[in-house]
């Protein structure tokens, strides 16, 4: 194997957002594979690259993991800059592992680059910190979603124990999430905040309390979303709600 395989993190969304090193593997790059979220502004700069397609997105047709390793695998023996692009950071729900095990078993060299999280562009979008001195100390990410053929995970037990959480893929979700954590002994009136296209100029911002995930979860589009719950939260979702009581009233 000649090659080498970058996976890369392409950040929230925004190209602007990827890293230095992000952005010289794709001006290099032979070859890009590429999930379904990463924005067509990042794409470009792989110029002189193929692109081929591998997202995954919930409810729709995907390619299977063990396809785009052996793509990986075989991408390397032929060419010398492959990238696996990835959303957010491919270290976090990115499946990142499955692929460096694949590709070190396959005696091909593997490389990581970071990228922003999902998570970070989310806290940028809302101009508040996951972490707040004196409230919340403690930050948990986790999905509540179960791949096929994986079994059930307690994410609801992690997730009530932090100050604050970030679940990743939650717009589908919420009367999961919702009825997970309030069973784990959360407040129904817990603030919680949906963050949808964080960084783009289309996202969307939708705060909450805990009990009212599923309406708010009705409010977001097709795009890619994440909830965040915790205190820290309070002012945006308080805010919200006394800019809807007053267009009640003006009603």
């Amino acid at each position: 194997m000649s090659g080498t395989v970058y996976l890369v993190g392409a950040g929230p969304g925004a190209a602007d957002l990827l890293t230095l090193r992000a952005a010289r593997l794709l001006e290099q790059a032979d070859i890009v594979f590429h999930d379904a979220l990463v924005h067509p502004d990042a794409l470009a700069l792989a110029r002189n690259a193929v692109r081929v397609a591998v997202g995954k997105r919930c409810g729709r047709l995907s390619t299977a993991q063990r396809f785009i390793n052996k793509q990986l695998i075989d991408a390397a023996a032929r060419h010398r800059t492959v990238v696996r692009l990835k959303g957010g950071d491919p270290m976090l729900f990115g499946r990142a592992q499955e692929e460096i095990d694949a590709l070190c078993a396959a005696g091909v060299a593997v490389e990581v680059v970071p990228g922003v999280s999902a998570a970070f562009g989310a806290s940028a979008d809302l101009a508040q910190s996951l972490t707040e001195r004196g409230s919340s100390r403690s930050v948990a990410f986790v999905t509540p979603r179960v791949g096929e053929g994986e079994t059930q995970h307690d994410w609801a037990r992690p997730a009530a124990a932090a100050d604050t959480v970030v679940l990743y893929m939650a717009g589908k979700q919420a009367q999961t999430i919702r009825d997970g954590l309030l069973h784990a002994g959360l407040p129904a009136s817990r603030p919680a905040v949906f963050v949808e296209n964080a960084s783009l100029p289309a996202r969307r911002l939708v705060p909450a309390r805990l009990g009212e995930l599923v309406e708010a979860a009705a409010l977001l589009g097709d795009g890619p979303a994440l909830l965040v719950v915790g205190d820290v939260y309070e002012s945006i979702v308080a805010a919200a709600e006394r800019d809807t009581a007053a267009l009640r009233r003006t009603a």
